[in-house]
């Protein structure tokens, strides 16, 4: 679905943004920073999907990178490409919390916006972590 590619790269845009700005998430979602056609194209509806993985992120952190962090191996989380890590946390974010996306989608996404975004070998590793964090779900869905 391509409004959901485009709204999905517009929250790794925001959640980088907040990565290296500093600037409170509150202020990046209100999308100032876009232009008016920028936001009419992607109409309410988009931008509401953007505040939602944004939102869930941000409070969610803690998890996230703690899952990130066993999905890394020698890896702190800290040493992370910026833009793989905001890749990987509103991924992550996704196989958790949005369980009507099937995580073959969610993992497909998460490469091809790092293909887009990422250094020449970050859709192999945001893969595999992914992957890894997708087999974890699934174990423990399993066990309950």
């Amino acid at each position: 679905m391509a409004g959901r590619r485009k709204a999905r790269i517009l929250a790794f845009q925001t959640l980088y943004a907040w990565e290296l700005s500093g600037i409170k998430i509150q202020d990046l979602l209100d999308f100032e920073w876009l232009s008016d056609s920028q936001r009419e194209r992607f109409g309410e509806d988009g931008l509401s999907f953007v505040r939602l993985i944004v939102c869930g992120v941000t409070e969610n952190i803690s998890e996230i990178d703690a899952e990130i962090s066993r999905n890394i191996t020698n890896w702190e989380i800290s040493r992370l490409q910026k833009v793989d890590l905001s890749i990987l946390r509103m991924s992550v974010y996704s196989l958790f919390y949005q369980r009507d996306l099937h995580p073959s989608i969610v993992i497909d996404e998460a490469v091809e916006i790092s293909r887009e975004f990422g250094s020449p070998d970050s859709y192999r590793f945001i893969n595999a972590v992914l992957d890894a964090v997708r087999k974890n779900i699934e174990v423990t869905a399993g066990e309950t």
